[in-house]
C-alpha cells in the first residue's frame, strides 16, 4: 500500500481504515511489527506554541487521555502517543490497535446475528460501563460512544471502548462535526448543542445497549439526507423511546428456534430499568456518570444472581421435600414389611423348636438334633398306619391260636406236682398222688425206696416177651398263617 503522507519519523501511515465527521483512522505502524491506530483530527494546527488556542486546548485535552493509561483498563483502549503530522500540522492521537470485529459488525448479518443474547448484552453492559466509570473518574469524557466504536478483542475476550477523538476537540469544532458527521443515532439530546456532559456519554451507552437487544436503535437514520437527520434529533429530545420488547420480539433471528426465542424474550427488568434510566431526555434524570452507571450494572447483576440463587434454593427446596415424603412412605412401606418378616421368623422359630432344631447365627444356618429322627408328615402317617395294621392282625391271630385237638388254647392253672413215670401197672399202682412243694422234702426217702422197688421188678419182667406197640404221633396243631407271630 502506498504511503499517503508522513506523519511522524518512525510511524508509517498504512492507509485510512474509517472516515467520519471528527476525522480519520488511519492503520499505522512503527518501526518494527508493532500495529497501532491513528486519530487524524481534521483541524490543522499551523503553530506549536502555547499562544496558540488551539493547540493549548489540545494539548489539555492529551494531558487528559494520558491519565486514562495511568492506570490501564482492559477495556479502554491504550493511547500510545500525541502530536501534530510533520505534513499539513494535523493533530493525531496513536492507539493500541484492537484486532476483532466492532459491535456494529456483529450485528451486521451474516457475520453476526441481528441481537444479541441476553447473557452476551450483559457481558458488554457490564464492560462498557467499567470503561465509562474508569475514564469519568479520571475526569475524561468520552463524547462518541457508538457501536463502532467498541471492539470485541479476540485475543482477550473483552470488549474495548476506542476513538476519543472528539475529547480533544473544541466546543465549536465539537458542535460543528456533530451538526455535519456526527452519528446522530447515538447522540444526547445536549450534545446537538455542542454541550458534552458525564451524562451525555450514559446516554448514548444506553442507546448501544437498546442497539444490542432491539436489533435497532431507538431512533434510525432513514437515509443521510438533512432532513433525515433532523427528524432524529427531534426524535431524542421529544418522542418517547419504543418499548424495547416489541421491537426484540420483532428482530429475533430465525435461525433460533422456539425454546430459544421464548428464553431470550425473558430481559431481565433490572437491565431494562436501567437502559430507560440512561435514556432519559433529561441529563440530571440519567445516572450522573459512568461511576453511577457501573454500580447500578453490578447491584443488577448481583441481585439477579441473588435472585436466582433464591429461586434455585426454593426449587432445591422443594425437590428435596418431595424427596422426602417419598423417602418416609417407603420407609414406613419397610418397617411394615419388617414387621411382617418378625412374625414370620417367630412362627419359624417356635416351629423350630417344636422340631428339635437350634438357629447357629456364627453360621448362618438352621442345626437339627442328631438324636432325634426327622421324617415327612406322610411317612409318619403311613408308618402309623401300618403299625396299625400289624397291630391289629396280631390281635386277631392271637384269639385265634388253637391246641392240637383243635380247641382254643386257653390259659389254665395246674396245681403244682412232681410225678415219676408210669412204667409198669405197679408202678402205676405206687404212684404218688400230687404234693404240694411243703411235702416233698419230707417223702423223698419213700420214694426212693419204692423206685428201687420197682427198679428189680422191671429187671424181673427184662426177659419177658412184649409185643411192641408204638405210640401214635402226637397230632400237629391246626397252625394258620398268623401263627408266624407265636
Amino acid at each position: 500500500m502506498s504511503r499517503v503522507f508522513t506523519i511522524v519519523e518512525g510511524l508509517e501511515n498504512l492507509g485510512a481504515m474509517r472516515t467520519g465527521g471528527q476525522g480519520s483512522v488511519y492503520k499505522g505502524r512503527r518501526t518494527g511489527t508493532i500495529l497501532t491506530a491513528v486519530k487524524l483530527l481534521p483541524t490543522p494546527i499551523h503553530h506549536e506554541s502555547q499562544d496558540d488556542a488551539n493547540y493549548r486546548r489540545f494539548q489539555n485535552e492529551v494531558d487528559k487521555l494520558r491519565k486514562v493509561n495511568e492506570q490501564p483498563s482492559p477495556h479502554v483502549v491504550k493511547i500510545l502517543s500525541s502530536g501534530l503530522t510533520e505534513s499539513g500540522s494535523f493533530p493525531f492521537i496513536e492507539m493500541e490497535h484492537i484486532e476483532g470485529p466492532d459491535l456494529c459488525e456483529l450485528l451486521d448479518p451474516p457475520k453476526g446475528e441481528k441481537v444479541f443474547t441476553i447473557k452476551e448484552t450483559i457481558k458488554v453492559a457490564d464492560q462498557l460501563a467499567s470503561a465509562l466509570a474508569h475514564c469519568h473518574g479520571v475526569g475524561v469524557k468520552h463524547g462518541d460512544i457508538k457501536s463502532n466504536n467498541v471492539k470485541y478483542n479476540v485475543h482477550t475476550g473483552n470488549y474495548v471502548l476506542l476513538d476519543f477523538g472528539l475529547a480533544v476537540m473544541s466546543d465549536e469544532q465539537r458542535r460543528s462535526s456533530v451538526r455535519h458527521a456526527g452519528a446522530i443515532e447515538f447522540m444526547a439530546p445536549e450534545q446537538h448543542e455542542g454541550v458534552m456532559l458525564p451524562q451525555t456519554d450514559v446516554y448514548s451507552y444506553g442507546v448501544v445497549l437498546y442497539e444490542l437487544l432491539a436489533g435497532q436503535v431507538p431512533f434510525p437514520l432513514q437515509d443521510s439526507g438533512e432532513t433525515a437527520r433532523n427528524a432524529v434529533l427531534v426524535s431524542h429530545m421529544e418522542s418517547p423511546v419504543p418499548d424495547l420488547r416489541i421491537v426484540r420480539s420483532k428482530n429475533l433471528p430465525g435461525s433460533w428456534t422456539a425454546d430459544k426465542q421464548q428464553l431470550e424474550m425473558q430481559v431481565p427488568q433490572w437491565l431494562l430499568d436501567v437502559i430507560d434510566k440512561c435514556l432519559q431526555k433529561k441529563p440530571h434524570e440519567r445516572y450522573l456518570t459512568g461511576v453511577e452507571l457501573h454500580q447500578a450494572i453490578t447491584t443488577g447483576m448481583v441481585s439477579a444472581t441473588m435472585q436466582g440463587n433464591e429461586h434455585q434454593a426454593v426449587q432445591q427446596i422443594t425437590e428435596l421435600q418431595d424427596e422426602n415424603q417419598r423417602l418416609e412412605k417407603m420407609l414406613f412401606q419397610y418397617q411394615q414389611a419388617d414387621t411382617e418378616k418378625d412374625k414370620k421368623i417367630d412362627a419359624l422359630q417356635t416351629m423350630l423348636l417344636q422340631a428339635g432344631g437350634t438357629f447357629n447365627a456364627q453360621k448362618g444356618m438352621v442345626e437339627l438334633t442328631k438324636s432325634t429322627v426327622h421324617i415327612s408328615r406322610r411317612m409318619f402317617y403311613g408308618l402309623i398306619s401300618v403299625a396299625a395294621i400289624f397291630l391289629l392282625l396280631f390281635i386277631f391271630s392271637f384269639l385265634n391260636k388253637s391246641d392240637g385237638d383243635g380247641s382254643n388254647n386257653e390259659y389254665k392253672t395246674y396245681t403244682p406236682y412232681i410225678s415219676l413215670p408210669v412204667t409198669s401197672p405197679v408202678a402205676k399202682a405206687v404212684t404218688p398222688k400230687p404234693y404240694t412243694r411243703d411235702s416233698v422234702s419230707a417223702d423223698l426217702e419213700e420214694y426212693e425206696a419204692r423206685l428201687e422197688a420197682l427198679r428189680h421188678a422191671a429187671d424181673a419182667r427184662r426177659h419177658r416177651r412184649y409185643y411192641y406197640q408204638p405210640v401214635p404221633p402226637k397230632p400237629k396243631k391246626n397252625k394258620g398263617w398268623f401263627s408266624i407271630f407265636f
